[in-house]
């Protein structure tokens, strides 16, 4: 049986820089075990063309000249792998976007997507806690959490956070992804 002290996961996020998945201009993992942050890395990355969509870039605030000098995916990737080694998952706040990101990403750079389950936060959340809504800078807010959002390293630490303290409340949680 696994518990949150026994845990290893790594919270992952990524700004993009268009609607396209493949279009990853940031990334930031977060590694906990035990309940607590152990490593973190953030990573700019240039996208494989300069196609900065105006609304992504207002979001996020990256533009082309903050990536350009930058590695592409197919080179960042291989350097930020050895974070996932030993973790019994990943998660992100709104998985299904993350895990797209990295599995576009991946794809367009000849990477194994890897082979870890996702936990997504916000339907951890949603299980946990009776919020009115559960994006990010709410359930941060809700549980004292520090955001700077949309900055890759601080929703992934938020992420990780959330993860830690919503397994703690409702460990059956687990069950649905290990």
């Amino acid at each position: 049986m696994h518990t949150v002290e026994t845990l290893r996961y790594v919270a992952i996020d990524f700004e993009t820089a268009d609607p396209k998945r493949d279009s990853a201009c940031s990334v930031g993992l977060v590694v906990v075990e035990g309940g607590r942050i152990i490593d973190k890395a953030y990573r700019l990355i240039r996208p494989p063309r300069k196609r900065f969509n105006p609304y992504c870039q207002a979001v996020h605030g990256l533009c082309w000249n903050d990536v350009c000098e930058e590695p592409p995916f197919a080179e960042s990737w291989p350097e930020m792998l050895p974070l996932l080694e030993g973790a019994d998952f990943m998660c992100a706040h709104n998985a299904a976007f993350d895990s797209s990101v990295l599995r576009a990403c991946c794809d367009m750079a000849g990477h194994p997507y890897p082979s870890l389950p996702f936990l997504c936060t916000v339907q951890l959340a949603r299980r946990t806690w009776a919020l009115p809504k559960n994006k990010l800078p709410i359930v941060c807010e809700h549980l004292g959490i520090e955001l700077d959002h949309h900055n890759a390293l601080s929703d992934a630490e938020a992420c990780a956070r959330i993860a830690a303290i919503g397994l703690a409340e409702n460990p059956g949680f687990l069950e649905r992804i290990l």
